[in-house]
């Protein structure tokens, strides 16, 4: 890990763009700082070693409430929940400034790329997750007035042991006038809707032959209105169909309803290629998890673009096509995180607690029994 982290400082200092991005998170340690840095933690008050708390089922727990100029600089959470997927149950939301509704929602372990429910050990610049169970946050988040972080169990039984420090910056001057704030969202397709269950291989000529240029029936990743720039995602991927799910492209809409950018696949997306060949994480891109092209298998990515933010100056739309031309049914869960001008678009209703939970589609094609898919249902016919 300290190797890690030289490689991401020495990053971070040779590349002057990205250190205008992250500057905030990662300050020149030569240069005397003249925030104070404070901590909220899940300790014992009186001093004692009782420093975990419980979150009842639907119970939600403050977790930071301070008042600006300041920046969140560290998030570490590890929780000991025995509900299965209590990732995917227990869920964390971050206001600024007294907003009402939230600029991060989603799952925890969705926040922290565990979109399978699961934990598996990954790091990259930006966040981490270990095979112990600790969370890790390093993105910069900014405040001007006032930060509140919370945490909600919308399970059935007790988080039992939340354990938390988050590191935040006091600021003796106030933000910058066109500072703009982080932003999280979680989005899930559980399943995509294919528009076919009539294919037996990827190369099937009715799906090679099929177009999608403008983007539509794509699977979503966030919309945004305003000001801002989009610097990463994560996806994980339960396959409902054999075959592999990553031959989908990547596009973005910028300011317009055409996409500006456009990619040539899933994995190509996040850095890898031919499938990936087994497990890998890096600074800014990485698949943690590379399941089998078979139903009932997982895979995880990241992607983070601080090399270089992509901005946008009214409207953004991130997608990604659920196979060629969208064919394929299987399972996509996601965060978004951007950064962007108050106020934000509201985002979507999460999804219901017990609709979050991995489980394998009915939806016909390849390796599935249950097939043919109707994509004018949730329902097979």
């Amino acid at each position: 890990m300290y190797a890690f982290w030289i490689s991401a400082l020495l990053l971070v200092m040779l590349t002057p763009d990205l250190t205008a991005q992250v500057s905030g998170e990662m300050p020149d340690p030569t240069r005397q700082q003249t925030y104070t840095l404070h901590r909220s933690s899940s300790r014992e008050a009186t001093g004692a070693n009782a420093d975990a708390r419980t979150v009842t089922p639907g119970q939600t727990l403050t977790v930071l409430d301070v008042d600006g100029p300041g920046m969140i600089s560290h998030i570490w959470f590890t929780l000991d929940d025995s509900e299965t997927y209590a990732l995917k149950r227990i869920v964390l939301r971050m206001y600024w400034d007294g907003e009402t509704t939230p600029s991060v929602e989603t799952p925890i372990g969705d926040f922290f790329g565990l979109g399978n429910g699961v934990y598996y050990h990954w790091e990259s610049l930006m966040l981490s997750a270990g095979g112990d169970k600790a969370l890790n946050s390093y993105f910069p988040m900014p405040y001007a007035h006032h930060a509140r972080i919370t945490i909600t169990d919308e399970g059935k039984l007790p988080l039992s042991h939340l354990y938390w420090n988050i590191d935040y910056r006091v600021n003796a001057e106030p933000l910058p006038p066109d500072t703009l704030y982080f932003h999280a969202e979680y989005r899930q397709a559980q399943p995509n809707h294919g528009w076919t269950g009539n294919w037996y291989e990827n190369g099937d000529p009715i799906v090679n032959y099929k177009r999608n240029a403008d983007g539509k029936d794509n699977f979503e990743w966030f919309e945004a209105k305003g000001h801002g720039q989009f610097v990463g995602v994560t996806l994980s991927v339960l396959q409902n169909q054999d075959g592999w799910w990553g031959e989908g492209n990547d596009m973005f809409k910028i300011d317009g309803d055409t996409p500006s950018i456009v990619g040539t696949g899933g994995e190509d997306y996040f850095l890898g290629a031919w499938g990936y060949g087994g497990p890998q994480d890096y600074l800014l891109h990485g698949a943690p998890v590379v399941g089998k092209e078979l139903a009932g298998e997982r895979s995880s990515m990241y992607r983070f673009h601080f090399d270089s933010p992509i901005p946008f100056t009214k409207t953004m739309t991130a997608s990604m096509e659920h196979g060629h031309a969208n064919h394929r049914s299987d399972n996509f869960y996601s965060v978004a995180y951007w950064y962007q001008s108050e106020p934000h678009l509201a985002f979507p209703p999460l999804p219901d607690v017990d609709q979050r939970i991995p489980t394998l589609q009915f939806v016909g094609g390849p390796g599935n029994a249950k097939g043919p898919y109707d994509p004018n249902s949730l329902h097979p016919r």
